[in-house]
């Protein structure tokens, strides 16, 4: 496999290499020196034409742990804002010698559009609702890291499923490692379809809590919402937030609690809830650097032929128009595996 673009490229037994994998670089990151030269010579390029904190910090510590040199993109301050096209930009990076892309984009398809442009690997770090796969792996390592085990376990994910690059990418991984998965959301914060999802659907926070293992929490995404889908913040929080009897409820049946951050506190969470023992959210971040260890050196270093090959993600096929830059298709269904449907 030459790119990572979308968390079902892997399958199952791709995704349970990344993650005993990245049993072996927890070890080294509680090292004094957290650092191995098993990437010495590559360049690892973080290309984000959007906002991340959490994200390409994880991937730039992996890299730097690995021995790789390292460099990062801002869409802000580059030439995009005097008219280069993204093809031109990317060609750009690519002709000053690097080994590898880590790209986020707003729009869906953009980093499966710049792997078809590219001689480097490319790693998908979350574009428009598609996909965030590096995440569904940490995700995926936490739980079992928490739980033992992702099989039979019921996972619920709660909040904005229809904005979620998250939601998406976690269903995929959760049920092929065996988990049970419940969409717990109003109807207006659901995808218009979810043909091919293998997700049961609530309506009810309430009605959920104390039979699942995992309550997985979802930022709401007002910066991509173009319509009011909720009356209220407030109202929202009453219905799906974990508020603190909510939290009790959770803790008294063992469930783990979970976020992507960034979070919101005193919307989908209770301020007071998120610093329990049963919350997860600092090991999800703490268990990012690792598993990006893990598919840096699978894609990169000596591990590469352990991966089967595969065909390339299909995704981001150019616009209607026949220009060079991804449309903003609508959102993917878990079931369509890599392809993006160009839409509105």
């Amino acid at each position: 496999m030459r790119h990572l673009l979308d968390i079902a490229d892997l399958g199952a037994d791709g995704i349970e290499e990344v993650l005993r994998l990245t049993d072996s670089f927890v070890e080294v990151s509680a090292r004094d020196i957290p650092k191995v030269p098993t990437l010495r010579g590559k360049t690892v390029v973080s290309v984000f034409f959007e906002d991340s904190t959490r994200t390409r910090l994880s991937f730039d510590t992996a890299a730097k742990r690995l021995g790789a040199d390292t460099m990062t993109f801002t869409a802000g301050s580059s030439s995009l804002k005097k008219g280069e096209s993204i093809r031109d930009t990317v060609q750009t990076i690519e002709a000053m010698g690097v080994h590898a892309l880590v790209v986020r984009h707003a729009s869906s398809g953009v980093p499966a559009q710049i792997a078809r442009w590219s001689t480097s690997v490319v790693i998908n770090a979350g574009d428009g609702w598609h996909q965030h796969p590096t995440q569904a792996l940490l995700d995926c390592y936490t739980i079992r890291q928490r739980l033992g085990s992702l099989d039979g376990r019921r996972v619920a994910i709660v909040g904005d499923i229809k904005h979620s690059r998250v939601a998406r990418s976690d269903v995929t991984a959760f049920t092929l490692l065996g988990a049970e998965v419940t969409l717990v959301a109003p109807p207006t914060l659901l995808p218009p379809s979810l043909e091919g999802w293998p997700v049961s659907v609530s309506h009810h926070l309430d009605d959920v809590l104390g039979e699942v293992d995992v309550v997985y929490l979802l930022r709401m995404q007002r910066e991509r919402m173009t319509e009011a889908l909720v009356p209220s913040l407030r109202e929202y929080t009453a219905t799906f937030g974990l508020t603190t009897e909510r939290a009790d409820r959770a803790e008294a049946g063992g469930a783990l609690i979970m976020h992507p951050g960034p979070m919101n506190r005193g919307v989908e969470i209770a301020a007071e809830v998120a610093d329990r023992p049963n919350v997860a959210v600092v090991d999800q971040v703490r268990n990012g650097v690792p598993v990006r260890m893990a598919v840096l050196f699978l894609m990169l270093g000596s591990g590469s032929e352990t991966f089967s090959s595969s065909s390339s993600s299909s995704s981001g096929d150019r616009a209607a128009d026949g220009s060079d830059e991804p449309g903003d298709p609508e959102p993917v269904p878990v079931g369509a595996g890599s392809a993006v449907e160009e839409g509105r």
